[in-house]
């Protein structure tokens, strides 16, 4: 279908222009880019939409032979372009475009009001976004008897994916989380931590990142890696990957986490399959899937004892010697402190979902009425006292620090718990068909993990949704247990529980 592949082009180029918008673009630029974007934005809903695209469809979905294989190539982009037709017909162009507009300025406006630890500059540009966002929902409408308008918009990045759903898995999970954490502070030891305050010029930390990025099998032939105020992995196809991450001089774990984190959403998109650009098989799955790629790569490879057997050998010759003063100890004991904050993408793997709850509850919340814009930072404040007993100081580090609503992205937050689920089953079959792979860790060798991901994941595009997927890939249903013998295995002997 020539015009969805145009609509996919037209798609790709504005995520280069958002990603340019992010890293390079003067400031200047904003109101053109804004409308650039939102000219983009109406062109492909508008081709994504043509009526010739849905009686294509219908002649595909009813030719038996074409539909007989539902998880060959073809039916699958029929399967694929007909949930993408149905919902993208529901809306107006009009909406399109001003989500779009909106959108651009409101992400400018949130790094501004952030770096002011501003709130109330911020406020309106959110409203205006929450009430396009209920406008959205209402019109690609939801189950009336059992659910309610933020599954519509969850529904865009996780398929099926309900707030009733995600509050059944988060509630177990908490109360587990929060067990562990309260033993590990109150009756463990907590491992060294003197290199997390082990200070390295940013320029040291960037060219050790894209050794390590390099290495584990990110391809910078067509890929690159930049500084953002908040990481993020975009671009246009598998072979134009653009990256970026964020770096502080006091601590080279928050940099190197974010740049392998980036760098597993990078290998996901540089592992799918360039015959099928344009259409769902050449496409991700979901935002959970998503995820756990970029998870796994971040936790249960880069904060492992194993990694760091290697890495600590490679560091010195990017920071200097000084940094062989540190032994295997400190390294994977700082890389895995347990220590409630205030930033998500800085929190350690037992904390971490705890702020994706917070922030599930507070854009359910809004989405439903129940909860006004402006009320948002004292209610973030509340939850965070709450749940990680800590009194935020103020808006930067607390309900201004991610950039999601900014850009219309509510019903997102979950898919990053969803992907720790996945990523820890992920692994454990990975390890299962290969014993030896921590041991490869250890040597610098990170190429069979990735060959695995490239072929029971990456490369079979939309072929299976998410639930399905990981049935296939682990033999099983998605289950928290895994990551909490992954959390419960490696924490509480580094605590000495």
């Amino acid at each position: 279908m020539s015009i969805t592949r145009e609509a996919s082009l037209l798609g790709a180029t504005g995520q280069i222009l958002g990603w340019d918008q992010e890293t390079m673009m003067p400031e200047g630029g904003l109101e053109l880019r804004s409308r650039q974007l939102a000219q983009l934005a109406r062109m492909t809903h508008e081709l994504a939409t043509d009526p010739r695209v849905g009686e294509w469809l219908a002649a595909c979905e009813a030719d038996a032979s074409l539909m007989s294989d539902p998880f060959s190539v073809a039916a699958v982009n029929v399967r694929e372009t007909r949930r993408a037709y149905d919902r993208a017909t529901k809306i107006p162009a009009s909406l399109v475009e001003e989500l779009a507009k909106t959108t651009s300025i409101s992400q400018h406006e949130w790094a501004e009001a952030r770096k002011l630890s501003d709130f109330a500059r911020f406020r309106p540009h959110l409203e205006k976004i929450v009430r396009l966002l209920r406008e959205r929902a209402a019109c690609f409408g939801w189950d009336k008897a059992k659910g309610e308008a933020w599954d519509a918009l969850a529904d865009e990045y996780e398929p099926g994916c309900t707030a009733a759903e995600v509050e059944s898995v988060f509630k177990p999970l908490r109360t587990r989380l929060a067990g562990l954490v309260s033993d590990l502070l109150t009756k463990g030891k907590a491992p060294r931590a003197e290199f997390n305050d082990y200070a390295v010029p940013v320029e040291a930390q960037e060219r050790f990142s894209r050794f390590v990025l390099e290495k584990i099998g990110f391809d910078f032939r067509r890929g690159r890696l930049d500084r953002s105020t908040h990481p993020f992995c975009g671009g246009s196809h598998c072979n134009d990957v653009r990256m970026t991450s964020r770096y502080s001089e006091r601590c080279l774990n928050d940099g190197l986490g974010s740049s392998m984190h980036e760098a597993g959403h990078g290998m996901y998109e540089q592992g799918l399959r360039f015959e099928h650009v344009g259409t769902p098989m050449g496409e991700s799955v979901s935002l959970g899937i998503h995820e756990s790629q970029s998870r796994m790569w971040e936790n249960q490879v880069g904060r492992s004892r194993a990694f760091w057997t290697w890495a600590m050998k490679e560091l010195p010759r990017f920071v200097g010697d000084d940094a062989q003063r540190f032994s295997l100890d400190d390294f994977y004991g700082a890389a895995n402190v347990v220590e409630p904050g205030f930033i998500r993408v800085d929190a350690d793997e037992a904390t971490y979902n705890l702020h994706i709850m917070i922030r599930f509850e507070i854009e359910r919340a809004i989405i439903r009425g129940e909860l006004d814009v402006a009320g948002i930072p004292s209610v973030w404040n509340r939850m965070y006292k709450e749940y990680l007993g800590l009194d935020v100081p103020d808006d930067r580090r607390g309900c201004l620090q991610d950039i999601h609503w900014s850009m219309g992205s509510m019903g997102y937050f979950p898919t990053y718990t969803l992907g720790n689920l996945y990523a820890a089953q992920f692994f454990e079959a990975a390890r299962k068909e290969m014993p030896d792979l921590l041991d490869q860790f250890a040597r610098g060798e990170f190429g069979g993990l990735k060959r695995w991901l490239n072929g029971k994941i990456h490369e079979e595009g939309k072929r299976y949704l998410p639930r399905d997927l990981c049935r296939r890939v682990t033999g099983q249903e998605l289950s928290p247990e895994p990551l909490m013998r992954h959390l419960e295995g490696k924490l509480r002997p580094l605590y000495g529980l």
